[in-house]
């Protein structure tokens, strides 16, 4: 199918009005990519943005952003340019570090609903395929790169990925077209670089189909991956259908391939990082642990926690300073280092509220209407309250005497001292979230 057909048809599949981005470097691909699809809007108009990162990675940075912004005002296509935070001490090499970086930048400029397309060719498919083999991954690494994926509530989407880079080679000639070359390509210290100017040539002196047959595997892996994704989900199903809190015992009645595919399925589906095998391994040993034990595995990015008989998959949360405090009205949003909490206290009698909010620190007791005084960790414990939960309780204070507890992420009460009330919060939800305190006696 000749180029540009092939960008108008995705075009034409774009719905109507939706935003389309497309991710400019500025070289070959990505260029080519942005002058097909600005034609491609003449006949099926879409509102076009371009996004250029730059990484500040080797002086040639600044050229890389000129030439994008030349190539733009040529095109007529507003540019958008998004700096990016490489964490070379990530543990995940350069390559993985700024690919990690530049997809915080996608999410950064890109909202929710639009779509991104990336210039990813057949050629990136056979490294990123052979890369994935190398690593000893499954299926899902060996699939590659999908055509089309949802991605935080996004459209992601490769509109290249069959084609060959000596087509498009061919076809920015034919147009006259500039880019510019990363010089950081020919580095073949770095794994891609290494397979794509040593490893791929060679093997297609052999076989001169190698880079198409390696793309057609990745892309039967991707349709077995799409069948186990499938699977998972009828286990998910069957076991409660919340990815974040898995039952033990659902979960130790599945075969060890199901259970270690429905845990990376459940991870995909919260965008957690999927386990590495060791990782995965250690934490499927301990789910016959104790009923009283708390497990902890945590990785990269995401943690799992073994308690009361589920698995909880959530990232790690975030410390509060243990020095924080705040005074606050009870009515006026409360900021935290957690985020912005829109809950409301008042006292009953009407008399305005003092607080002082502080985050938790044990031995602190609760006056309940009709319980009299209650320690706080066992009213926790009654509620149902994971440890790592607790950890980030914030707990309002009229002078010495505690009155509330909140939680900052989940922006509700847990507990109301007799004497305060819960009241609609300025910008908030009609009633304010809290959890339904244990009947007496519990």
């Amino acid at each position: 199918m000749p180029l540009q057909r092939r960008i108008d048809r995705a075009l034409a599949a774009t719905p109507p009005g939706r935003c389309v981005w497309v991710a400019l470097s500025g070289g070959l691909d990505s260029s080519l990519l942005l002058a097909l699809t600005a034609e491609a809007c003449r006949r099926h108009p879409r509102p076009l943005r371009a996004l250029h990162v730059h990484h500040g990675l080797q002086p040639a940075a600044d050229g890389f952003e000129r030439h994008c912004r030349r190539l733009c005002s040529r095109l007529g296509v507003p540019l958008f340019v998004e700096g990016a935070a490489v964490d070379r001490a990530a543990g995940q090499g350069l390559e993985g570090a700024a690919r990690e970086a530049r997809y915080v930048a996608f999410a950064r400029r890109v909202t929710p609903g639009e779509s991104l397309w990336l210039a990813q060719h057949r050629d990136d498919q056979a490294e990123t395929f052979l890369l994935a083999a190398l690593r000893g991954s499954g299926v899902r690494g060996l699939a590659g790169m999908a055509a089309c994926r949802d991605w935080r509530d996004r459209r992601l989407e490769r509109p290249l990925l069959g084609v060959a880079r000596a087509t498009l080679e061919a076809e920015a000639g034919r147009r006259g077209l500039a880019w510019v070359e990363d010089p950081s390509n020919d580095d073949q210290s770095l794994d891609r670089n290494f397979l794509r100017h040593g490893v791929l040539p060679l093997l297609a002196s052999r076989w001169p189909h190698a880079g198409t047959a390696l793309s057609r595997s990745a892309a039967l892996a991707g349709e077995t991956d799409a069948l186990l994704a499938e699977l998972a989900d009828l286990d998910l199903e069957r076991l409660g259908g919340d990815p974040a809190r898995l039952p033990v015992a659902g979960l130790e009645a599945l075969s060890g391939p199901r259970r270690r595919l429905l845990v990376r399925h459940c991870c995909a589906r919260l965008g957690l990082p999927t386990p590495p095998a060791r990782r995965l391994e250690t934490l499927l040993a301990q789910l016959g642990a104790g009923e009283d034990a708390e497990v902890r595995v945590a990785w990269p990015g995401a943690e799992a926690r073994i308690w009361r008989g589920r698995l909880h998959l959530l990232v790690p949360p975030d410390p509060l300073p243990a020095d924080w405090q705040a005074q606050w009205d009870g009515h006026s949003p409360l900021v935290t280092p957690l985020g912005e909490v829109r809950v409301a206290l008042g006292r009953a009698d009407g008399a305005p509220a003092r607080l002082r909010v502080v985050p938790r620190h044990g031995g602190e007791r609760l006056r309940l209407p009709g319980r009299g005084r209650r320690d706080l960790k066992r009213l926790l414990q009654e509620l149902g309250v994971p440890p790592w939960v607790r950890g980030r309780l914030l707990v309002a204070r009229a002078g010495d005497t505690p009155v509330a507890v909140l939680d900052p992420v989940e922006e509700a009460w847990l507990a109301l001292a007799e004497g305060w009330i819960s009241r609609a919060a300025p910008g908030g939800s009609p009633r304010p979230a809290g959890r339904p305190l244990p009947a007496p006696g519990r």
